[in-house]
C-alpha cells in the first residue's frame, strides 16, 4: 500500500508561472498508484492564484487543508476555510477560480476523475484547452473565435 500525507506533501513550483498564479502543487494521486482520481495538493501564498477562470467537463471538488481562499464562481466569490468541501460540476456551472486573499499561505487539495483527453473552457478570455494525456504531447490552446472547418486541411 502506497501512502503520501497531504498536510506535509512538498509542493514543487514552475519557474514559468506569472505573478498572480505562483502556486506550488504536489500530484498526490500519482504518488499512490492512483489512476481513476486526478488528486493535488496545492500551496497558496498570499495573494495567488490555483489557475484563471474556467470549467471543466468533469466534476472538480476542492477541500481546504490548512487557512483561507476565496472561490470565484457563477454566483459570486465566496470564502471557505480550513476543512471546508465544495464541488464544482461539470460545464460552465462549475467555472471557477481559487485565490489567496489572506496574508498567511494556504493549502487545499482538488480531485476530480482523471480522464483523458481532458478539455477546460476559459470564459474570460475566450480560450479553450486540451490535454491531451500523453507527456510527450503538450497542451492546445485556442480561442474560441479561431473556428476551423472539419474538413480543412484534409485530402
Amino acid at each position: 500500500m502506497s501512502r503520501a500525507n497531504v498536510f506535509s506533501a512538498e509542493c514543487e513550483y514552475e519557474k514559468s508561472d506569472p505573478d498572480g498564479f505562483r502556486s506550488g502543487m504536489a500530484r498526490i494521486g500519482d504518488a499512490v498508484g492512483g489512476k481513476a482520481l486526478a488528486v493535488k495538493v496545492y500551496e497558496l501564498p498570499a495573494g495567488e492564484s490555483v489557475c484563471p477562470y474556467h470549467y471543466e467537463y468533469e466534476e472538480e471538488w476542492l477541500v481546504v487543508l490548512d487557512g483561507a481562499v476565496v472561490v470565484r464562481a457563477p454566483r459570486g466569490d465566496e470564502e471557505l476555510t480550513r476543512g471546508e468541501l465544495v464541488c464544482f460540476p461539470a460545464g460552465p456551472d462549475g467555472a471557477h477560480k481559487v485565490t489567496n486573499r489572506s496574508n498567511a499561505t494556504a493549502r487545499i487539495m482538488m480531485f476530480s476523475s482523471s480522464h483523458e483527453p481532458a478539455v477546460a473552457v476559459y470564459p474570460d478570455s475566450d480560450k479553450i484547452g486540451v490535454r491531451p494525456g500523453n507527456p510527450e504531447d503538450k497542451v492546445m490552446l485556442r480561442r474560441a473565435d479561431g473556428d476551423v472547418g472539419y474538413w480543412e486541411g484534409e485530402g
